[in-house]
């Protein structure tokens, strides 16, 4: 069983678990090859922790599983947008931490 972590990546952790949810119980091989040609932020980065993981179970993909994906929340930026009349209007800038469990079959 190896683990992989990516910590304070700059994606929607909401929009993120969608994608993470969909791997899991996957094989690693077939699951990287799924999120390649998945149109998200999201897919691209879960897909480098899974090779991540992989990479550091010291076994090939295909003989891995992905057992937990988990995407945790992490800080949020807060950021100011001007608005008329003088205001401003806050802006949110969420992070994750990203957490890949592989294990052999």
């Amino acid at each position: 069983m190896a683990r992989a972590l990516l910590k304070f990546i700059r994606v929607s952790p909401i929009k993120s678990r969608l994608i993470a949810r969909e791997v899991q119980g996957m094989n690693a091989e077939e699951a990287m090859a799924a999120l390649e040609f998945t149109p998200n932020k999201a897919a691209k980065i879960i897909s480098k922790v899974i090779a991540s993981a992989v990479a550091n179970s010291g076994m090939e993909a295909q003989e891995c599983i992905v057992k937990s994906c988990r995407v945790d929340n992490g800080p949020v930026l807060k950021r100011f947008r001007p608005r008329a009349r003088g205001m401003a209007s806050g802006i949110r800038k969420p992070t994750a931490h990203i957490l890949v469990i592989v294990e052999g079959k």
